[in-house]
């Protein structure tokens, strides 16, 4: 019995002294989303998805939108290629967001203007350490298809 314990707690010394040996923990460094962008024949569809904390206050009035801990973002922007240059397009986008459990939300899109360009933009459900894929179905003259993206909060 004497002969087990003495095994046992120099298993657990030699355990213990391999861990120490290990790098110290480091805190986490949080990134914002960047928008990103996925062409569809002549169409670029450029995508973000953000928590609305994220924005400032005047942005946040501009979109007419209320920041709130547990609601993000989602901004899509179509456009024409044209020799290089993206110019405003029309179309119509349709959006679904999944997050890991499989809750479904159907985001209501509307049209924001910035400058010559529209925008569509659709709050939804974000909670802290939410994995969300988001599925956009979009139809354009420029070109059609769907895109899909995962964003981590």
């Amino acid at each position: 019995m004497h002969r087990l314990a003495l095994t046992l707690s120099s298993t657990l010394l030699l355990t213990l002294s391999a861990c120490s040996a290990q790098q110290a923990p480091q805190a986490a460094v949080i990134q914002q989303p960047q928008p990103s962008h996925a062409d569809l024949g002549k169409l670029r569809v450029h995508y973000s998805l953000l928590p609305t904390l994220a924005m400032n206050d005047a942005v946040a009035r501009s979109y007419q939108v209320q920041r709130d801990a547990n609601r993000a973002l989602l901004v899509v922007a179509l456009r024409q290629l044209e020799q290089g240059e993206e110019l405003p397009a029309d179309g119509k986008v349709q959006a679904v967001v999944t997050d890991l459990s499989g809750k479904r939300q159907q985001i209501d899109l509307r049209a924001v203007r910035t400058g010559p360009y529209t925008d569509l933009i659709g709050v939804l459900d974000a909670h802290p350490r939410d994995q969300l894929r988001v599925d956009l179905q979009v139809s354009a003259d420029a070109g059609a298809g769907n895109v899909r993206f995962e964003r981590n909060f």
